[in-house]
């Protein structure tokens, strides 16, 4: 049998490069903002329930921007054309950021430029999605290349920020969204994009029992991560962890999601759906405890962050593959955006705040606790609610 590798890289139809190009920068901006923007804020001035919030309002837009943009992608059938013009518009607004605005001023900028960034990722999904056609086991092997982005920004900027000072940062995040709009204007539509004119409407897709527990299945993964992503890097320096050390274990959680990546299509022919739904939020669980209970013990931590593999790869593997198969390819635009708004949307904006408010008031082994506790209750949600789909994808 041929390797996929190697089909990847041979068949004329996927843009192999080009879609891993744009996951790469997309990542890596990622990678950057959300592991040292937090820190970038504390150096500022801000406190830590004002970073809290900042860090919310980058998440809160997605609760409708991805939904508007799913709605106008789906009606245009030109998703590129969206991706093009959020990219720009993400860099031009995000430049505000080099005045200082203060705290206010901070807020409204970052929900200006991330209403335009969430634009990008759904509907490239999209995109990336009509390229697979009838290989898409594929996704993953294209998906990684961002994982690989983001640890190389997560790690080398730790690395980079204990010589040189935060303050750069702004410019650094500029350059990458240079790089992004680039790289959006050296794709294409696919061929294979399918138009149903008998298609059912989207709220009917929507309003399934089995459709709205996903949903909520989503909301609740990325709220127990809100503790991690706003305020991982200030916990571990409290206890005696350098910046590049943060990084490298950041980095290692990611490089655990590039390594399932790289064998999910064989995990979603052997495993159901539903049992890997319920193990990635024990693993969440089990991580969160860990991380509250045992900053100190490195081996520990780095057993926490390996469990990264589960609570994002196979999980974001999954509910891609989910999103595809409850929504037709005339509501793919806007299922993908909905996944994104109630995921890392309203779960990731709810998880912040509300680990900025229980930081202050309970201290931060009690939040990453209290995200534990969640994620428990997902894992019995998902056991009782979800339904079982046997096999994902064929076998390749």
């Amino acid at each position: 049998m041929q390797s996929q590798a190697a089909a990847t890289q041979t068949k004329p139809d996927i843009p192999y490069w080009r879609l891993s190009g744009f996951y790469f920068f997309y990542f890596a901006l990622l990678g950057a903002l959300f592991t040292y923007w937090g820190l970038y804020l504390k150096q500022q001035g801000y406190s830590i329930a004002e970073i809290g919030t900042v860090m919310a309002s980058l998440m809160v837009t997605k609760i409708i921007a991805p939904n508007i943009w799913g709605w106008l992608g789906d009606k245009l059938q030109n998703r590129l054309l969206i991706v093009r013009a959020g990219a720009f518009l993400t860099l031009v607004i995000f430049a505000a950021v080099l005045l200082k605005p203060g705290f206010i001023g901070m807020v409204i900028v970052m929900m200006g430029f991330s209403f335009f960034w969430n634009a990008i990722l759904p509907q490239q999904e999209v995109v990336t999605l009509n390229h697979m056609a009838d290989q898409p086991h594929l996704y993953s092997r294209v998906r990684v290349w961002g994982s690989i982005g983001f640890i190389v920004t997560s790690v080398g900027f730790g690395l980079f920020f204990d010589y040189f000072p935060i303050n750069w940062l702004p410019y650094i995040l500029l350059g990458f969204m240079v790089a992004i709009w680039i790289s959006t204007h050296l794709l294409y539509e696919s061929s294979h994009r399918i138009h149903d004119e008998h298609s059912p409407s989207f709220m009917s897709q929507l309003l399934r029992p089995t459709v709205l527990v996903f949903f909520l299945l989503c909301f609740l993964m990325q709220f127990t991560h809100g503790p991690y992503y706003a305020f991982f890097l200030i916990y571990m320096e409290d206890y005696g962890y350098s910046k590049f050390d943060v990084g490298l274990l950041i980095g290692l959680g990611v490089l655990a999601e590039v390594l399932i990546f790289l064998v999910m299509h064989r995990l979603m022919v052997r495993f159901s759906i539903k049992a890997m739904a319920v193990f990635c939020f024990l693993a969440a669980a089990i991580r969160w405890v860990i991380t509250a209970l045992y900053p100190d013990s490195i081996a520990l931590i780095i057993l926490a962050q390996l469990a990264h593999a589960s609570t994002f790869g196979i999980f974001h593997a999954i509910c891609i593959h989910l999103v595809s198969q409850y929504f037709s390819p005339q509501c793919a635009g806007q299922g993908q955006a909905l996944y994104s708004a109630l995921s890392f949307g309203a779960g990731g904006a709810i998880g912040a705040w509300f680990a900025g408010q229980f930081w202050n008031a309970l201290g931060a082994q009690a939040t990453f606790l209290s995200a534990a506790i969640v994620a428990v209750g997902g894992a019995l949600l998902a056991l009782w609610k979800m339904t079982d789909h046997p096999k994902a994808i064929p076998q390749a």
